[in-house]
């Protein structure tokens, strides 16, 4: 068994996971991919739109690189990465957001782990290819949790993906929820 190289290790894991976020959005309507679904209107859309920004930013304008791309931040409105305006359709944040890695790639195969770059958003700017690729792994690994739980809340939708879905085919689910309300229930007792 060969070890992989750190930095193509880093880069396909962080890879995959750009993978699950867009097989996450697959067979949704418009509408579903839009609505908000928490109190504070975390949406699938949106998510994806503001992991598309970050990404550009970090592996962009941190090693010299800007996007070629608008960026939506706005002082106006500090949220406009996070939710798709009327004027974007859902395959232009997709795009954006394949357009972001392919970006990121670019910046990859221009730089090694010790590159040093400056994040100007950042009090302590100066930072490795190595911390940024962990920082965004770190990131897209938070919010694709959160696409996770978005997309069973709005279809029963479950796993990683098509080709990995890493939970159990055929579980009476109905009947381990109800276990373990009675157990929370229990608990609280």
């Amino acid at each position: 068994m060969s070890i992989p190289d750190p930095k193509e290790h880093l880069v396909d894991g962080l890879g995959r996971l750009n993978e699950q976020v867009l097989h996450k959005l697959e067979g949704l309507s418009e509408y579903d991919l839009r609505r908000p679904m928490t109190s504070t209107g975390t949406n699938l859309l949106g998510v994806v739109k503001h992991l598309a920004s970050v990404q550009a930013g970090y592996f962009g304008e941190t090693f010299g690189r800007p996007f070629p791309g608008e960026l939506p931040f706005d002082d106006d409105d500090p949220q406009l990465d996070l939710y798709a305006t009327a004027e974007e359709t859902s395959e232009s944040i997709k795009e954006f957001y394949r357009s972001s890695w392919q970006h990121a790639l670019e910046t990859f195969a221009d730089s090694d782990l010790d590159s040093v770059g400056q994040v100007p958003w950042w009090t302590d700017s100066e930072v490795s290819l190595h911390q940024i690729l962990v920082h965004m792994t770190n990131e897209t690994a938070r919010h694709a949790g959160h696409i996770d739980i978005v997309r069973e809340l709005i279809d029963g939708s479950a796993g990683r993906s098509a080709s990995d879905p890493n939970i159990v085919d055929g579980y009476d689910w109905p009947v381990y929820v109800a276990k373990l309300e009675a157990l929370a229930r229990q608990a609280a007792e």
